[in-house]
């Protein structure tokens, strides 16, 4: 099979898309299939070869993101890779020039809906006009442009209602496919976490650990507050990086928890799992999430999770079973990261067999399976639009 995926974010961009579109890749090329990816483009310092860019504008308002908002070729060059179908991350420039590209060539489109662009568009969005109009806007382009794709593909099925019923998309055909977490890398590395434990000064400290780009919606603001109700000993280490790191930073420093709180910056590979396993819990408090792919990883590495009761996490996580669920208040917040450091082994063990549902094996398994559908159907439909013109 030829994939093509077309992606509003790609390195050197760090976030949740660029991780899933690379983990896919790799998987799809695991089991044979050809990938191709076409992005925006950075710039020639950060080109990949390998990968067909769009040219394309830093966004202004949005640090380390770029914007393809010029013409393209995006026909031609679908019509050079030839591949059987076009996935689609994003719902911004890249998906409209996916869908001109799908009428011009009838290759199908498939769009994986990562992103709740309606929750935060009044931060970042450059037109700056009242949220609830902007929101209204928004809505009105994602009902209009997501009934158009073969097939509309979600993370969980908390991100399928918010598409039908927030949104009121009445997708051609909704899937819920999670993108697979690579649980044979995400295995818990004691001794090279001890080695981050004594390279940060954390000896006989209970860590608690947040994963991911640090903007505003992950409410990292909460977690930090939090702290003054939790014990001394009790640290929190933030690894990531993006726009609200700045703020926090001096959050952290108004709230005198300079000894508290550590910043890592980004991390990748090797380095993210053994910040992983340096970690006694993970902690999250945002409700903006689609997946919570790091909070999945952190469950393949055996460590308990705490989490905002919200969207993406109240489809996999179990209050008291397999983690642990709490609302946005500091004093939740905090009762929840004790109860995650304090949580038995059957807690920790279920949370790892919640890790291994969400295996690359079964997700790009049941991926697969919709582009194969996707594209018969496509086929079929064609063949009979043949068969009437004749």
């Amino acid at each position: 099979m030829r994939i093509a995926i077309m992606t509003d974010s790609y390195r050197p961009t760090v976030d949740g898309v660029v991780t899933a579109v690379l983990v896919t890749k790799k998987a799809l090329e695991d089991l044979g299939h050809t990938v191709f990816v076409i992005a925006p483009d950075p710039g020639p310092e950060y080109r990949e070869e390998g990968v067909y860019y769009f040219r394309a504008v830093r966004f202004r308002t949005y640090p380390g993101y770029f914007v393809p908002c010029f013409p393209s070729d995006q026909s031609d060059l679908i019509r050079r890779l030839d591949p059987d179908v076009i996935h689609v991350r994003g719902v911004a420039f890249m998906a409209i020039k996916a869908l001109i590209a799908s009428h011009n060539t009838k290759v199908p489109v498939v769009l994986t809906y990562d992103t709740l662009v309606t929750d935060v568009i009044d931060r970042y969005s450059p037109i700056k006009l009242p949220k609830e109009t902007l929101v209204r806007l928004a809505s009105v382009y994602l009902r209009q442009m997501m009934k158009r794709p073969a097939a509309i593909l979600v993370p969980t099925p908390s991100a399928g209602r918010e598409v039908t019923e927030t949104i009121g998309v009445k997708p051609k055909r909704m899937e819920v496919v999670p993108t697979g977490i690579d649980n044979a890398r995400f295995t818990r590395r004691p001794e090279a976490g001890e080695a981050v434990r004594r390279r940060y000064g954390l000896e006989g400290r209970r860590i608690v650990i947040t994963v991911g780009r640090v903007s505003f919606e992950k409410n990292v603001d909460l977690v930090i507050r939090s702290l003054k109700l939790l014990e001394d000993d009790i640290v929190l280490m933030v690894v990531g990086q993006g726009p609200a790191l700045d703020g926090l930073r001096r959050l952290v420093e108004e709230e005198r928890l300079q000894d508290r709180v550590v910043f890592t910056g980004y991390q990748k590979g090797d380095d993210l799992v053994d910040h992983y396993s340096c970690a006694d819990a993970f902690v999250s408090a945002s409700v903006f999430e689609t997946q919570g792919f790091t909070v999945q990883e952190a469950m393949s590495c055996g460590l308990p999770v705490a989490c905002g009761n919200g969207r993406a996490f109240t489809d996999f996580i179990r209050d008291g079973e397999n983690g642990y669920l709490f609302g946005l208040t500091e004093e939740e917040c905090a009762r929840a990261i004790m109860e995650a450091l304090d949580s038995p082994q059957a807690v920790r063990d279920r949370g790892m067999e919640t890790a291994l549902s969400y295996g690359l094996g079964p997700t790009t398994e049941r991926l697969v399976q919709v582009y194969g559908e996707v594209i018969e159907e496509n086929r079929k439909r064609r063949d009979k639009e043949r068969r009437s013109s004749m």
